[in-house]
């Protein structure tokens, strides 16, 4: 793979899929390939809980309130993590009102940005996603819908999508 200057990627995992939802875990692959992930420990009026959510990414209640850790202290140390940079996120639809949520909530303002991954993708890398996304997904060792791993295959398909279809 020729060397690319690779996007910034955030991925969120939350208590469900609904606006009364709350965000549970961040995960980030940074440009420089530097990786951060935090699990939050929700706040007590953040009360909202969906079975279905917790069986997909596999993070219980009871394993937020013992290794979660303070939305203050995630949202500072994540701030000092990205700096003022861009973070791309595959559903930022849900993502970024979930980062705000976060940070209104914490009383921190965010140093960084979060932008949907589409404004950095070709129409070429987009035809091609979901079949480098899954060939990748299927070739790699890490538990899915967990916000970090997610995040790295994220950014692996970006790259390979950019190197197939660059001429």
């Amino acid at each position: 793979m020729r060397n690319i200057s690779l996007p910034t990627i955030i991925d969120v995992e939350a208590s469900g899929f609904g606006a009364a939802s709350y965000p549970i875990e961040i995960g980030i692959v940074r440009y420089d390939g530097a990786k951060w992930c935090k699990l939050l420990r929700p706040y007590a009026s953040w009360v909202h809980w969906d079975k279905s959510a917790e069986s997909l990414h596999g993070i219980s209640q009871q394993m937020l309130e013992s290794r979660g850790e303070e939305p203050y202290t995630v949202c500072m140390e994540l701030n000092n993590f990205l700096g003022n940079t861009i973070a791309y996120s595959d559903g930022w639809v849900v993502d970024n009102p979930w980062l705000i949520k976060l940070y209104a909530a914490a009383q921190v303002e965010m140093s960084f940005t979060c932008r949907a991954l589409e404004y950095i993708l070709t129409e070429a890398q987009m035809d091609k996603w979901h079949e480098v996304k899954d060939r990748l997904s299927a070739n790699v060792d890490v538990k899915r819908h967990r916000a970090s791993s997610d995040a790295m295959i994220i950014q692996q398909t970006y790259a390979k999508t950019l190197e197939l279809t660059k001429t």
